[in-house]
């Protein structure tokens, strides 16, 4: 466990790198650290934001994926959640599911696209998978644009949590509010749907909501049951958003392109999305 001071040093070295829009080393070249550590670290910083008015309002749901490549390390388990708050200074809603998002100050930025859930109620420290699902108020759309402060992308799994989990800004679509029916259904709704996303004209990506540990709403148990295990974390609260996690792989983006999506096998409407 890293000592207090050391974790704040790291964090404000973090928070600078995120104010000037600078590359850092990997935390990881120069010490060895945990999840844990990392966690630690993520609170750190998380403090600092509430401490100068940024307001929490959910978490962003991430996994260790290896065909990502070498952004993460080999001694953490393939398939591994890992999450990061989000706050209200990077979060907004779309409307009529076009936006526009400039990307000054982004390192090096790149695009996932997820559902995001916004809780009506906080779950139970003992829900299962049908008691999570009908604490779901909304599913939306997600469209997130993930930075790293690290150069090409590479650090470890610990560098990714500790470096705000690498979100950047979380763009959220039309909100689709569930029935008791849907809410019923949602895991399997979602494992079978797809996600394909475009850039002038072409196809750039596409996933499944499988590719998201099976659904998106097995990895939000996943992810209150995590928060139960850390006891500097707050568990799930009603009101908050969760970004669930990418369909696809993260794919490079730059000022000047509009990209979009298209869901199918959801009722989930795609978005446009122009980059400046």
């Amino acid at each position: 466990m890293l000592m207090s001071s050391l974790a704040n040093r790291y964090a404000h070295q973090l928070l600078d790198a995120r104010a000037r829009s600078h590359l850092i080393a990997p935390l990881s070249s120069t010490a060895s650290l945990s999840l844990q550590d990392a966690y630690d670290i993520a609170h750190s910083i998380s403090v600092a934001r509430i401490a100068q008015g940024e307001t929490a309002v959910g978490r962003r749901i991430g996994f260790i994926d290896r065909k990502i490549g070498s952004e993460y390390d080999d001694n953490v388990a393939c398939g591994t959640l890992i999450w990061a708050p989000l706050f209200d200074t990077t979060v907004r809603t779309v409307s009529r599911n076009h936006g526009i998002q400039s990307l000054a100050g982004a390192l090096q930025p790149r695009l996932e696209v997820s559902a995001v859930f916004r809780l009506r109620r906080t779950p139970a420290a003992d829900a299962d998978l049908d008691a999570l699902a009908d604490c779901i108020e909304w599913i939306a759309h997600g469209v997130e644009i993930v930075i790293c402060p690290y150069p090409d992308w590479q650090c470890t799994a610990a560098d990714a949590i500790a470096a705000f989990g690498l979100h950047g800004a979380l763009l959220i679509g039309e909100p689709h509010p569930l029935s008791s029916a849907s809410r019923h259904n949602l895991d399997v709704v979602l494992s079978n749907a797809s996600v394909s996303l475009s850039c002038g004209g072409s196809l750039r990506g596409a996933g499944y909501g499988s590719d998201v540990m099976g659904s998106p709403v097995h990895a939000l148990l996943q992810l209150h049951r995590l928060l139960q295990t850390q006891p500097r974390s707050a568990p799930l609260q009603a009101g908050e958003i969760i970004a669930s996690g990418a369909w696809a792989a993260a794919v490079p983006i730059e000022a000047g392109q509009t990209w979009t999506t298209a869901f199918s096998a959801v009722d989930l409407a795609g978005m446009s999305i122009s980059f400046v």
